[in-house]
């Protein structure tokens, strides 16, 4: 994780630490435990820092262990993770980090080179791709469908978040476009597949994005939203790494932030 000028603590003023030393003499405790209205009493009393627990004083685990004993109202479950899940609001996708960035004296443009690096539904990274660009302001075209709030809030397996699929990087300028494809609208890179899921499913959510864009009643039936093109992009620099997320209720951004000063002039 790169650290901002600022520790957390010194501007996270609104803690909560919610206390659950709970025995399980009687099984009903936490059998009951909702793990969405608990994350949105969280949201609603706009706590900057949170502790979930994930062990109690009693000695009983909040999710299953094997060092351990877990406690009996939950019969397995394991509420850490969902509070964990449902807490992240974004999903990191990719990260891009410019390798080479040079000056035409001819032309005077500048010519950009970067490394794009994606990640998959498990946060593993792909094979990175390299493109390179006169100019530097950058944007990745990418197709977005967003899922009704109330899967969302629930954390649903399927539609719990927003997802995204990168076609082009392109940078446009007054008379052309440079374009590269990052994937083809007619195929689904391994990285993107939803975990338990075959490709028949995926294929058909991709395959019907014109009229999830385009027809509220084929929209509402799947619990869906909307679904959009969106092309966010910023301007490229050396010594700075772009991470892009998806939104898990809404689309794609990307936050920037200098290389860690420890990596500066090294090659790791």
């Amino acid at each position: 994780m790169l650290l901002n000028d600022k520790r957390w603590y010194e501007t996270a003023y609104r803690r909560a630490v919610i206390d659950m030393h709970i025995p399980d003499w009687d099984e009903k405790f936490l059998s009951q435990f909702n793990a969405d209205q608990y994350v949105e009493m969280l949201v609603k009393s706009r706590a900057q820092s949170i502790v979930a627990y994930g062990h109690s004083h009693v000695g009983l685990f909040n999710y299953p262990t094997k060092v351990g004993q877990q406690h009996r109202g939950l019969k397995g479950r394991n509420i850490l993770g969902e509070v964990i899940e449902r807490l992240s609001a974004d999903t990191r996708i990719a990260e891009v980090l410019v390798t080479k960035s040079e000056l035409d004296e001819t032309t005077k443009k500048i010519h950009t080179t970067i490394k794009f690096l994606e990640y998959d539904t498990h946060d593993r990274p792909l094979a990175p791709k390299y493109f390179t660009f006169e100019g530097n302001v950058i944007q990745f075209e990418s197709l977005v469908i967003r899922f009704e709030d109330e899967f969302v809030r629930r954390g649903d397996r399927l539609r719990g978040k927003s997802i995204y699929l990168f076609m082009k990087a392109f940078v446009l300028d007054e008379k052309s476009a440079q374009v590269f494809d990052i994937s083809s609208a007619h195929s689904i890179p391994a990285g993107y597949k939803i975990p338990g899921e075959t490709s028949e499913f995926e294929t058909r959510l991709w395959g019907e994005f014109w009229n999830y864009a385009l027809d509220p009643k084929t929209r509402h039936r799947a619990g869906i939203k909307n679904a959009q093109i969106e092309a966010p992009g910023s301007m490229f620099l050396p010594g700075m790494i772009y991470t892009v997320r998806i939104e898990h209720d809404g689309g794609i951004r990307i936050d920037s932030q200098p290389v860690p000063e420890i990596l500066k002039g090294e090659k790791v």
